[in-house]
């Protein structure tokens, strides 16, 4: 199975978002993550969906997205030809025996410290999925006491935008 992310230029009213994330849920689509935010113009909303499948079912995806009204355009993007982000917040365990080795992890990885308590230490990270992932990964030999993950964003390199994409 493939892994593809897609952003959906869509007009910004009420229901959209449940018409565009229906469409996954129809053709049976896992998404792995979804982020959502207004634009440049708060005409348009940007879907940013992340999910497994095929080839041919993404394009029959992306075919129905189209007849959608609200959506205007649509955008595949590819680690060739964008850049893609994702916050993550991770909250820890603050103990005496395990502190330097949580420290150095996020020093190594780019983490910065957001609360430092008695009890936890809270650290944040903004990199690629994968990078992230790994950290959570190395971070599970401590106590983690809760995760809060953006999903991931991405725009496409160069000057080209979504509004610029007509189809696939």
């Amino acid at each position: 199975m493939n892994r593809y992310t897609v952003a959906v230029l869509v007009n910004n009213q009420f229901g959209v978002l449940n018409r565009v994330t229906s469409m996954f849920r129809r053709r049976q689509f896992n998404i792995i993550s979804l982020t959502v935010s207004e634009t440049e113009s708060n005409a348009l909303s940007r879907i940013t969906v992340t999910f497994e499948g095929g080839e041919t079912q993404k394009q029959q995806l992306v075919n129905q997205l189209y007849k959608l009204p609200d959506v205007c355009s649509i955008k595949e993007f590819t680690p060739d030809t964008s850049v893609s982000c994702e916050l993550m917040l991770i909250k820890l365990k603050n103990d005496s025996k395990t502190r330097s080795d949580i420290l150095a992890a996020a020093d190594a990885f780019g983490a910065k410290t957001m609360d430092y308590s008695k009890d936890s230490l809270m650290l944040c990270l903004t990199s690629e999925s994968r990078k992230i992932d790994e950290f959570v990964d190395l971070m599970r030999d401590y106590e983690i006491l809760e995760i809060c993950r953006t999903g991931n964003v991405s725009l496409e390199k160069g000057s080209t935008t979504i509004r610029q994409a007509i189809n696939f």
